[in-house]
């Protein structure tokens, strides 16, 4: 009887452990890669989710470790370890216990190591030279400092390090008056006589054409006065031939 009140316990427990994870105190504000505030991502030590004896605890005390560890990692957004925990869970009890006895450390060590390298990504001098110094290391401890605290000290003096930019000063812009511009041009508004404005003034009452342009047109006149001059006293001989 006792041994079915406790199995009836840890199954309402395991009904309320994915809520657990999202009810976590946030941390203090720190940078991310852009260098903007934003809340601290904290990840959780799944070692302190065993505490129960994996020899002497029955199957459904084991699953729900399981889904504990399951919903933190989640949670965390870890690699690796969600995946293999699960592949476990749809398998057998014997299964399941074997990987919580060794298998999810190695798994977990292998998800913290992957979310540090991942912080590599448009890092700088002070994040980088704090992530290989983590991976060298290689212990979870490490990983656990530097991914909760350790990343965002870095960020922080690589964030303050960079320069203030400078803002860009157009032509004008001290005086705050704008340049006057003109769409037509300078040509359109002196003596622009061989535009289309030069055309029109002379159809509407404009100036009339001189200068060159007036010598070609009336040497041309006075040629064809004298041609038709001669045209004329031609006809008229032959006329008077004729008549003769």
């Amino acid at each position: 009887m006792r041994h079915r009140i406790s199995a009836g316990v840890v199954v309402a427990l395991a009904l309320l452990i994915p809520a657990a994870p999202a009810a976590a105190q946030p941390g203090t504000p720190g940078l991310n890669a852009a260098c903007q505030t934003v809340e601290r991502e904290a990840y959780k030590d799944v070692r302190q989710l065993v505490t129960l004896d994996l020899d002497t605890a029955t199957d459904t005390e084991v699953r729900v470790l399981a889904n504990q560890i399951l919903a933190a990692a989640e949670a965390d957004s870890l690699p690796v370890l969600p995946d293999a925990l699960q592949a476990r869970m749809d398998g057998t009890p014997d299964e399941l216990r074997a990987f919580l006895r060794t298998g999810v450390q190695t798994a977990w060590l292998t998800g913290l190591r992957v979310s540090v390298v991942r912080t590599l990504t448009g890092a700088g001098t002070n994040v980088r030279a704090a992530a290989q110094k983590v991976l060298d290391d290689g212990t979870v401890d490490a990983f656990l400092a530097y991914l909760n605290d350790g990343l965002y000290a870095a960020r922080a003096l690589d964030c303050a390090s960079q320069p203030t930019p400078t803002p860009s000063v157009t032509p004008g812009a001290t005086t705050g008056a704008p340049t006057p511009t003109s769409s037509a041009g300078p040509s359109a508004t002196v003596g622009d006589g061989g535009g289309s404005g030069g055309s029109s003034g002379g159809e509407d009452g404009g100036l009339p054409v001189t200068g060159a342009a007036a010598g070609t047109v009336a040497g041309i006149g006075g040629a064809l006065l004298l041609l038709g001059g001669a045209g004329y006293l031609i006809g008229r001989r032959r006329r008077s031939r004729f008549v003769a």
